[in-house]
């Protein structure tokens, strides 16, 4: 629009778009720039004093509407017994607007006086101005608790089914829900926090039987609140998604991009190829293309399915479901790779050289058309010489070259040093009906290692790019350990006669070097599960820190925005910094990265937890009727409390409770991680083997109890009766002889 908008047009503007309203938003609506900015900016100020506007921070509003987000005050109900409220930010000049509470089946009981942030939007043609729906409570966050409802001649109580927790919660007649005994519930807190007797609650929502196969991943979403219900209008929107053409794209579809993914995938949301460099500039290099769908062409910011996917913030996967983080007709259809299907697409060609050093590389907006959707294992057995019908046409043009330049990555690899953690992946591996078959470690193949080193290699150009091109973006961050937790490390290897450098800036070499000791030795697992503890966590932030364990400066996550939002967040960097299209990166999310990274840094710790609960309790309904059975495994971790074990066998944590281990008191030492017996000075410390007997397996909590029988080949001494003390000096002299003579054992090796 060549001349300035009405002010007409401006309180239309606002009025239709109320979460557009700042002034760069309005100026960018109506086509202004450069010096018609300052004529846009007093005729602004012109309707705020006229009263037409109030002016919030950086945004505008109407004074006589509601913003869409608002806090309001609960009233009594009206003659049709509906839910009304009031609202408490109310400016206007005409009369107060009513408001409906539009309640949905999940949503707490509100009572009159409440007060709550709601969701407004605003209708005509009713007796009431807006329809309301409950974000939260305010000022209040009652507990909340999951567990089995116990039906009583009083009510009920609930038996909470977090490991560790003890305390049930008494349940008012009145206040059941309908719940039936014996039936998994969530409830929260009713009424103040009691002095004595039991907390009480009331039930909010009733999720079934807790003994059901596939209860267990429902209990872990319940339990941690990660959202599994798509809004409406978020559905509306997706379903109404249509596939994205070639305008204003690059034609990729005749390049033999192919998708490597595990054999039940359930998106596909990046393809590779890689052929030998024609550059004579390059001799014996390599150029690599990885693919991954264009989520943002679909899901521009402010959008419902925008708004929910931030909120959800990641998918998360469990065994007999996943939750995602935006709907199946984006995820399982035009976001998702399909073979033989154009789909939208942002690409990076890398050039690299002979020794897998990246000499270039740039970004490009397509359409593609997978050639092929492979699975790991089908890739890796045609790469071993015994491709099945479908790898065999694929073998000169695809798969050769894929690893070709594999193997050229890998020497760049072995240069830099990332960390090279040895964990294998436990899998629960479910029938149709949910129970669970069996507990297998996955393979890792070159397969997979190709695959991740092509998204390593896109992480890393991506972020490269963004920083050159000084746009905002969202980095995955890696901190190297805190002094102490680097200390305690040390003092474990010393235990197991291993040498971990001292007085030098750490590297990940180092730790390598510390790995590569323990390889092959009794040792081996002890040492490579230290060093993950030892690690801090990765987080997101939009400045720098850089990637310790991948031994990177920059590193930003660009490769599965169907499933993170920091990717999708990377992907809009893109877009803008190429000028790509008008669906880049908004103002509003510029200025709030900071709190998307710490958000979104929260969500991926929330289903991690999720996704490891669900697996502690697979593993306990898996064990549970093997009680009584024996099991070797290793000392995973000392507490207070008891020690825990990992079993060889399922890869279980159980643990043994320090009531279990005699009749003698063991003293608890935090410092070096260890269990001392007062009066036979046995020490129970971090790595032991051990022999132990499976007592307890609680599938709804996924508690697993255990005896321990032996520890490193001798059987459990019994102390004495009664004997529950201080460790004797005596004991204490020869544990710390012991210490003394693993040291200088240690110090020999350096």
């Amino acid at each position: 629009m060549s001349q300035l908008p009405t002010k007409a047009e401006i309180l239309n503007w606002i009025a239709d778009h109320p979460t557009l309203t700042a002034k760069r938003d309005i100026a960018k609506a109506f086509g202004i720039k450069g010096a018609a900015r300052i004529d846009l900016k007093r005729i602004l100020k012109e309707l705020e004093e006229e009263g037409h506007l109030e002016k919030r921070k950086k945004t505008y509003r109407d004074p006589d509407r509601l913003p869409p987000v608002s806090i309001v005050q609960v009233g009594p109900p009206n003659a049709e017994g509906e839910m009304t409220a009031r609202p408490l930010e109310w400016t206007g000049e005409g009369p107060e607007p009513r408001i409906l509470m539009i309640a949905r089946a999940t949503d707490p009981a509100l009572g009159e006086g409440d007060r709550i942030l709601a969701r407004l939007t605003e209708v005509r043609g009713q007796p009431h101005h807006y329809e309301g729906r409950l974000i939260r409570r305010v000022g209040t966050n009652p507990a909340k608790v999951l567990g089995v409802f116990r039906k009583t001649s009083e009510g009920g109580r609930i038996l909470p089914i977090d490991k560790g927790d003890g305390k049930e919660w008494q349940v008012p007649e009145g206040a059941t829900g309908g719940a039936k005994d014996g039936e998994l519930v969530e409830a929260e807190q009713a009424g103040p926090k009691a002095r004595m007797g039991l907390p009480r609650a009331r039930v909010i929502n009733r999720l079934g039987d807790p003994s059901a196969p596939k209860a267990v991943s429902l209990i872990a979403i319940h339990q941690h609140g990660i959202p599994d219900d798509f809004p409406d209008e978020v559905i509306v929107e997706a379903d109404s998604m249509k596939p994205a053409g070639l305008s204003g794209r690059e034609d990729m579809r005749d390049m033999p991009l192919i998708t490597i993914d595990p054999w039940d995938a359930r998106d596909h949301d990046d393809a590779c190829w890689a052929h030998a460099d024609d550059d004579p500039a390059n001799p014996d290099g390599h150029v690599i293309w990885v693919a991954i769908a264009d989520v943002a062409h679909y899901v521009h910011p402010g959008s419902p399915l925008d708004i929910e996917a931030r909120r959800r913030g990641n998918s998360s996967y469990f065994p007999d479901r996943v939750v995602p983080m935006l709907p199946d007709r984006l995820s399982g259809d035009l976001c998702s790779l399909h073979e033989g299907v154009p789909r939208a697409c942002i690409a990076v060609r890398m050039q690299v050289d002979a020794t897998g050093q990246k000499i270039g590389h740039r970004f490009v907006r397509g359409l593609m058309r997978s050639v092929a959707s492979l699975n790991y294992r089908e890739v890796q057995e045609a790469r071993d010489g015994a491709p099945n019908e479908k790898c065999a046409p694929l073998m000169d043009l695809i798969i050769t070259p894929l690893y070709a330049a594999y193997e050229a990555l890998v020497k760049a690899r072995d240069r830099r040093q990332p960390l090279d953690l040895d964990l294998p992946e436990r899998k629960v591996i479910l029938s149709d009906e949910g129970k669970v078959t069996s507990i297998n470690f996955a393979d890792r193949l070159d397969a997979h290692r190709l695959i991740e080193e092509f998204m390593v290699l896109a992480n890393v150009a991506a972020a490269e790019t963004l920083i050159a091109r000084r746009s905002p973006l969202l980095f995955r961050v890696h901190e190297e350990p805190s002094p102490e937790k680097l200390e305690s490390l040390r003092d474990t290897a010393q235990a197991a006669g291993l040498v971990l450098a001292k007085g030098q800036v750490l590297k990940t070499a180092h730790l390598n070097a510390l790995l590569a000791q323990a390889e092959g030795t009794d040792h081996d697992e002890l040492i490579n599960i230290s060093t993950l503890r030892a690690m801090t966590q990765a987080y997101y932030s939009p400045t720098n820190f850089g990637h310790f364990g991948l031994a990177l400066q920059a590193y930003a996550h660009f490769t599965s925005p169907i499933r993170r939002y920091s990717d999708l967040v990377v992907h809009r960097a893109l877009i803008s910094a190429h000028k790509w299209g008008d669906d880049g990166l908004s103002h509003q999310e510029i200025d709030r990265l900071e709190a998307t990274a710490q958000h979104i840094s929260e969500t991926e710790r929330r289903s991690m937890m999720a996704e490891r609960d669900t697996t502690d309790r697979y593993l306990a309904a898996f064990l549970s009727d093997r009680l009584g059975a024996e099991f070797t495994g290793r000392i995973s971790g000392i507490a207070k409390f008891g020690a825990f074990v990992k079993l060889d066998e399922t890869g279980a944590d159980g643990l043994i409770p320090i009531r279990s281990l005699g009749r003698e008191y063991f003293h608890f030492d935090r410092d070096k991680g260890t269990l001392m017996g007062s009066e036979t000075g046995m020490i129970i410390g971090l790595g032991q083997r051990v022999r132990v007997k499976l007592t307890e397996a609680a599938p709804v909590t996924g508690g697993i109890a255990l005896e321990l029988i032996s520890i490193e080949g001798r059987d459990m001494p019994k102390g004495p009766p009664g004997s529950r003390g201080k460790p004797p000096k005596r004991a204490l002299g020869k544990a710390k002889h012991k210490a003394a003579k693993l040291k200088r054992k240690a110090d020999r090796r350096r």
